[in-house]
């Protein structure tokens, strides 16, 4: 009896032993493929989408590879399909290995789909698919996702996946492109009060483009000479109530990043002409110091809003050599012109909004809600609408940081002397 008694103490951890052991979910490496970008694409076929799968080879470029591969780093296949859901097991039709998103970082739309109203039909179907994440990169191409893809050819970063991650962190971090995620595009969305700001990209240069500053430039118009990756993310697409309806310069698309208490703090080099010096430019470091300060009243329509962007600006070149670390009155000029030069550059830009757009990627929305006691009172007041007939005001707060590594320059005369 006492030896059944410690049978029935013992069987319960030996039960738990094999039950512990088992492994019957775990995977491969080498028996799944790995899906890093997904392109969508129209289809001549009404009710059906093109897809492009961007597979990656994770053995290619590993640390622990046993020895020389002559695999492929990557394999692209296109297919038509009724959703992005149902693509998958199609393509498993060509793809020996089982595809997966673990390690999914983008989704890659056409210009000419996005612009499309049922575009929002098809997008939504990402939410269904439960190996999908939501902070999944959303870029916009001027031409066909799968051509795109096909052309896209990063030189020095044969880990594709490390390509999108760290290319797209730093673009977002210097503002030349939006912090684009598939949460916030469908946050945005239903809100129906703001316009959300997608990364556009394309591999297509423009030819026969007017000369342009660097910071008024969209993807495709950086002239690049050399042996490279002829893709550029440059600039950003707009969306209004899930559908494309114009695109932003990176300028532009820095200015609305400033602006946005959503978006991460930008720090970036930009220049501007010389107001000291005819046909110079000076270049300089611009950061945010802290979230702008936005004032919003309600209490008629339309709305009145007043904001100030605290920034911290670094001059980094003094072609004309004022000196501006020893000159105040200079420096003092320099402030004012800055100053004025940016604001301008807000009225065109809200004014854009207001009269093109109709709508606001400033996210004023947000700080808007807490002058209302319910959802229903804030909704009623219809946000989107009232926008394009608001007074906003927008003023920037500068304040110098250092004037270089060696602050001090010598006279242009002096040293010609």
């Amino acid at each position: 009896m006492k030896r059944i008694q410690n049978l029935n103490k013992i069987l319960p951890f030996i039960i738990l032993t094999f039950l512990l052991t088992g492994c019957w979910s775990q995977k491969e490496i080498d028996k799944s493929a790995y899906v890093i970008g997904i392109g969508i694409d129209k289809s001549e076929q009404q009710g059906k989408i093109k897809v492009t799968y961007l597979i990656s080879n994770p053995e290619v470029g590993s640390t622990q590879e046993g020895g020389n591969t002559n695999e492929p780093p990557q394999e692209i296949i296109t297919i038509e399909a009724n959703s992005i859901i149902d693509s998958r097991d199609v393509a498993n039709a060509v793809v020996a290995k089982e595809i997966t998103y673990d390690i999914l970082d983008v989704i890659i739309v056409s210009e000419e789909l996005a612009k499309e109203k049922d575009f929002i039909r098809w997008i939504y179907d990402t939410t269904k698919d439960r190996e999908i994440r939501r902070d999944t990169k959303l870029i916009i191409t001027k031409e066909n996702a799968s051509e795109f893809i096909t052309r896209n050819k990063p030189k020095l970063e044969t880990r594709l996946h490390k390509y999108f991650e760290i290319l797209l962190n730093h673009t977002n971090n210097i503002g030349l492109v939006p912090k684009s995620e598939l949460h916030t595009f469908f946050r945005i969305t239903e809100s129906g009060a703001d316009l959300f700001l997608a990364i556009y990209a394309t591999t297509i240069k423009e030819e026969h483009i007017e000369r342009k500053d660097d910071d008024s430039l969209i993807a495709g118009e950086l002239k690049v000479e050399g042996n490279t990756n002829p893709t550029q993310f440059l600039g950003s697409a707009v969306f209004k109530n899930g559908q494309m309806i114009a695109k932003l310069s990176a300028e532009e698309t820095r200015l609305s990043q400033l602006l946005n208490k959503a978006m991460i703090k930008a720090d970036f080099l930009t220049s501007f002409p010389d107001p000291f010096m005819k046909k110079s430019m000076i270049t300089a470091k611009i950061q945010q110091i802290s979230q702008p300060e936005v004032k919003i009243d309600v209490t008629k329509k339309p709305p009145s809003i007043a904001a100030t962007i605290p920034l911290e600006v670094e001059i980094l070149t003094d072609h004309a050599m004022i000196n501006y670390a020893k000159n105040r009155d200079k420096r003092d000029d320099l402030k004012k012109y800055l100053k004025n030069r940016i604001e301008e550059k807000y009225v065109k830009l809200i004014k854009r909004t207001q009269d093109d757009f109709k709508g606001q990627p400033f996210g004023f929305s947000l700080p808007a809600r807490k002058y209302f006691l319910t959802i229903p009172q804030f909704e009623a007041y219809d946000w989107m609408h009232s926008y394009p007939d608001a007074d906003v005001k927008v003023s920037v707060d500068i304040t110098f940081g250092e004037f270089g590594r060696q602050s001090e320059l010598p006279s242009y005369g002096g040293i010609r002397d």
